[in-house]
């Protein structure tokens, strides 16, 4: 990629004082003869970094708010950051003019989900109907011909032109002789054609799974909705191996930097495949986002035989938290909640094991010297699961463990919050879920839930570590910070106003509050000396947006370590 801004050797000098010199190389020949040694002509010698950007906006976002214009870099690391006298302190063989564009450190997305995707699977993050779920239904059918798995990911009902689910007569329409399991934005329901439920054994007599629902329509029969155990059609899809999956997991990943997101916790996987992120990674070394990887406790045995606990790895690829369901997603919905969802009797959701089997579980992990990143959505799960980890905690004390939940989405008590800050129980929230999931919010809560639905101000108020991160809901940290500082759905409605983040929490939330939670502060997440040189370079200042401007805010470069791996211009 070639950049006009960037040109080698050093900046363009102003016109030159007797203080001084015109190069590095031309002040050290000036000491080493011994010539010039009036006051004006001493100097501290030059030093040869391999980037400087200058005449910008930096948003250090660092504690203390520190401003600067300029920043200089060697090898992956920053070597110092300040204003325009930094053009004199360094000799740079790249230097970029910013012409006063802003500058803040990558997006640390710290829950998400990045994966590659096979032939047989459909992209539905962007439709817009229905109508155009069937048509690519169809035509998925017809290039893999009769018998074939159809899979698909990313469709959400309020975004769709109908203002309604796809059902099991759309896709028995669209695609009569193949088994076709979409599932919904979020991963916690699917809609699945009559042949896939064929394939499972399940039929309008089936009883619901453990953890999972299974939905029928006025008359009883299937609608083609299941929640949570979407896993009982998608288990019996031909798996297919990593090396066909791997170019498109890698270009998922690629595809990060346009966002600006320089480091990702890939929020669930297994220590078998792990090895499959080592070998992409290997390959790919400085090219892709960092990531942390969570895995699943697959039992004490199996864990000391895998031989590596969270935190281990380089700065690019490292283990992350052990990952542990505590309860069901929302878009279902089949988080745990106190209190019955709205008009649904007393179905209050699911929990994903037993309370005992739970606690033993984080009992275990946390034993084994691991750090737990549990997913608690509705606040008895939530409620539940801090109540495992103070136990754990009791039992076997260890300093800086640096626990946490994801999600966070219905409010637990005030006393659960106290004993959070306390204990030092951290949170990784998404507040873009305020904005996609509103309707679902709006159908299955009611009165003080729905308003402090994904809550920002309480919890941090209580003195919880609190970062931000995607959940995929959509993965662009745009919509998550103009959710956070508005607390707008996507109708415009504005939700329990008074959990709302100024956007200077927000940006700190989604860069050095998730680096926190991996360990990794004082690697990344701010613009500092000795930090990783990982930033982006932004259309706009965030902090001077009015909210309408917000969304519109777009990742102009994205650099990491040093390196610029994304131009929009490109």
């Amino acid at each position: 990629m070639t950049d006009p801004t960037i040109a080698p050797g050093r900046a363009p000098r102003r016109a030159a004082s007797p203080g001084r010199r015109a190069g590095g190389i031309a002040l050290l020949a000036l000491l080493a003869c011994g010539c010039g040694n009036d006051e004006a002509t001493i100097a501290a010698p030059v030093e040869a970094v391999d980037l400087l950007i200058h005449n910008g906006n930096l948003l250090t976002l660092d504690e203390a708010d520190t401003r600067a214009t300029a920043m200089a870099i060697r090898g992956e690391r920053i070597v110092a950051v300040g204003d325009e006298a930094l053009l004199e302190r360094f000799a740079a063989s790249r230097t970029v003019d910013l012409a006063g564009r802003t500058v803040m450190p990558g997006f640390v997305d710290s829950h998400t989900h990045i994966s590659g995707n096979p032939g047989y699977y459909i992209p539905l993050e962007d439709v817009s109907s229905v109508a155009e779920i069937r048509e690519l239904v169809a035509t998925k059918a017809a290039q893999l011909g009769p018998g074939a798995w159809i899979t698909g990911y990313g469709w959400s009902e309020d975004a769709l032109a109908e203002q309604r689910r796809p059902l099991i007569g759309d896709l028995d329409a669209a695609a009569p002789d193949n088994p076709v399991v979409l599932t919904r934005a979020g991963g916690h329901s699917a809609v699945a054609s009559s042949l896939a439920f064929q394939r499972a054994g399940i039929d309008a007599g089936t009883p619901d799974p453990d953890r999972g629902v299974i939905e029928h329509d006025e008359q009883g029969r299937l609608n083609g909705i299941i929640r949570e155990r979407q896993d009982l059609l998608l288990d019996l899809v031909p798996a297919p191996d990593d090396a066909e999956l791997r170019p498109s997991l890698i270009a998922s990943l690629r595809a990060l930097l346009a966002d600006g997101i320089t480091s990702i916790v890939q929020a669930s996987d297994s220590i078998t495949h792990f090895a499959e992120w080592q070998a992409v990674y290997d390959a790919h070394r400085g090219q892709l986002p960092r990531a942390s990887v969570q895995v699943a406790w697959e039992g004490s045995d199996a864990m000391t035989a895998f031989g590596r606990r969270s935190g281990d790895g380089d700065e690019h690829l490292r283990v992350g938290a052990i990952k542990i369901f505590a309860d069901g997603g929302f878009t279902g919905p089949a988080a745990f909640t106190s209190e019955p969802y709205r008009n649904q009797g007393d179905y209050r959701g699911k929990l994903n094991m037993t309370p005992e089997e739970l606690h033993r579980t984080i009992r275990e992990a946390h034993d084994a010297g691991w750090q737990l990143g549990i997913h608690a959505i509705g606040d008895a799960a939530i409620e539940l699961t801090v109540d495992g980890l103070v136990k754990a905690l009791d039992a076997n004390p260890r300093p800086d463990h640096r626990h946490y939940l994801n999600h966070f989405t219905v409010m637990p008590s005030e006393a659960t919050m106290a004993t959070m800050a306390e204990r030092g129980i951290a949170i990784t929230q998404q507040p873009n879920f305020t904005y996609t999931l509103e309707g679902r919010y709006v159908e299955n809560l009611d009165g003080k839930r729905l308003e402090t639905n994904n809550p920002l101000r309480t919890p941090m108020s209580h003195g919880i570590h609190f970062a931000i991160s995607s959940d995929i809901l959509p993965i662009g940290p745009t919509v998550g910070l103009y959710a956070a500082v508005t607390r707008r759905g996507m109708s415009g409605r504005v939700f329990g106003a008074d959990e709302r983040m100024t956007m200077m929490e927000a940006l700190r939330a989604y860069t050095s509050k998730g680096a926190w939670l991996t360990r990794e502060e004082n690697d990344k997440g701010t613009l500092a000396p000795g930090r990783l040189a990982d930033f982006i370079v932004l259309s706009a200042d965030p902090r001077s947006l009015a909210e309408e401007e917000i969304l519109q805010l777009q990742v102009l470069e994205t650099y990491l370590g040093g390196r610029r791996l994304y131009a929009a211009a490109d």
